[in-house]
């Protein structure tokens, strides 16, 4: 399982279109994906309802695990990262 930790810079979180931005990349991966906000309780990273329950606000931190390793596991964590930064 490939892990990233990501502090989100995101002004609005993953609140709305960010985090329907998020679960659309999940959700192209075939296994698992889950995000949990620091330390908390993982959750599917492709369910909306899962992801914005989290509550994810400007300079949380959040940690993406994806099944699978190698370069494929890489550029989703790199694209969800990406996701959790953009303005």
């Amino acid at each position: 399982m490939a892990q990233r930790r990501v502090t989100v810079e995101s002004k609005v979180g993953l609140h709305a279109r960010p985090a329907a931005m998020f679960v659309e990349a999940a959700s192209k991966a075939e296994g698992q994906v889950t995000v949990a906000k620091g330390e908390g309780t993982p959750v599917s990273a492709k369910s909306i309802l899962a992801v914005m329950g989290l509550d994810v606000r400007n300079g949380d931190e959040i940690v993406i695990d994806v099944e699978g390793e190698g370069p494929e596991a890489d550029a989703l964590l790199d694209r969800l990262a990406e996701i959790a930064n953009a303005d």
